[in-house]
C-alpha cells in the first residue's frame, strides 16, 4: 500500500472522539499518525494500520 508523509487516511472504524480521519505522520514499519478530531497521537505497527485503512486522501501533484 503506498502511504507517503502528509497524506489523511480515513479508517473504518472512528476514534472515539467521532473522527475517522488520521495524518500520517511518520511512515515505515510503524505509522505514526494524528488524529485530526482530537490531535490524539499513536504509533501503530504497519501491518495493523494497512488493515484498517478505508482510503487514502491525498492532494494531487501539481505537475
Amino acid at each position: 500500500m503506498d502511504v507517503r508523509l502528509g497524506d489523511i487516511l480515513e479508517m473504518k472504524k472512528p476514534h472515539p472522539c467521532g473522527s475517522r480521519n488520521w495524518l500520517v505522520l511518520r511512515v515505515g514499519m510503524d505509522f505514526r499518525l494524528r488524529c485530526q478530531g482530537c490531535g490524539h497521537e499513536v504509533m501503530l505497527p504497519r501491518s495493523k494500520a494497512e488493515k484498517n485503512i478505508k482510503k487514502i486522501l491525498r492532494e494531487e501533484e501539481q505537475p
